[in-house]
Formats: structure tokens, C-alpha cells, sequence
């Protein structure tokens, strides 16, 4: 329980706001200005009203772009292995194989040879 904990930790200080690829302030200027602007004409504050929703919906779609993002790099980072190519997979893989064979044989050679009892001083 302790090691996932400081896996975590140790993947949250890894991952920083630099990784992410998003700019959400100048959106977010905009949509406090438009607020503030306070038209005294109907139709012009319906249209106010109308480029703020929009800009709001600008905002939620990068912010969840930005979920995705840190729940990619997450999911990434968390993956052993991830980071080599199908065939470097494939290899290892292999080579695993080969070592768990050999180790088998060893177990089994060393379970069929012969017990030694050892005197007792």
C-alpha cells in the first residue's frame, strides 16, 4: 500500500504544467471581460450573452483535453514496458522465456539429484 502511495508521488513530481499542451488564461481573460462588460442594449447583451456561452464551451473542451492529457501521460508513465517497440517487446520476451526454461531445468536437476546427509559433529 505504501510503495503505490509513493509511486503516485513519485509519478505526480515527475509530470509537471509544462507537459500539458494547453493555454487556458487568454480564454479565461476573455470570459471574465465579457462579464464585466454590462451593454445597456438588449440586443447587443443577448449577443454578449451568446459569445460568453461559447467561450465557456471553448473552456470546458480544453480543460477536458487537459484531463486527457495528464490521464494519458499517467496511464503512460505507469506502464513498464511502454516504452520499447513491439519487436524490443518481443525480444525481451524471448529472452524471458529462455531464462524461466533454463531456471526449470536447473529446478528439476537439482530435485532429482542425489541428498547428501551431512554428519553431526
Amino acid at each position: 500500500m505504501e510503495s503505490e502511495l509513493s509511486e503516485e508521488t513519485a509519478l505526480r513530481s515527475q509530470f509537471t504544467v509544462d507537459d500539458l499542451d494547453i493555454e487556458i488564461l487568454p480564454l479565461i481573460y476573455e470570459i471574465i471581460r465579457s462579464v464585466e462588460k454590462d451593454p445597456h442594449d438588449t440586443t447587443q447583451k443577448a449577443k454578449e450573452s451568446q459569445d460568453t456561452s461559447h467561450k465557456i464551451l471553448e473552456l470546458q473542451k480544453k480543460l477536458d483535453s487537459a484531463r486527457a492529457q495528464i490521464k494519458q501521460k499517467y496511464i503512460i508513465k505507469k506502464l513498464p514496458g511502454i516504452e520499447y517497440s513491439k519487436e524490443e517487446q518481443l525480444q525481451k520476451l524471448e529472452t524471458l522465456r529462455k531464462q524461466l526454461r533454463l531456471k526449470r531445468e536447473l529446478l528439476l536437476k537439482y530435485r532429482n539429484m542425489c541428498t547428501f546427509e551431512v554428519p553431526k559433529v
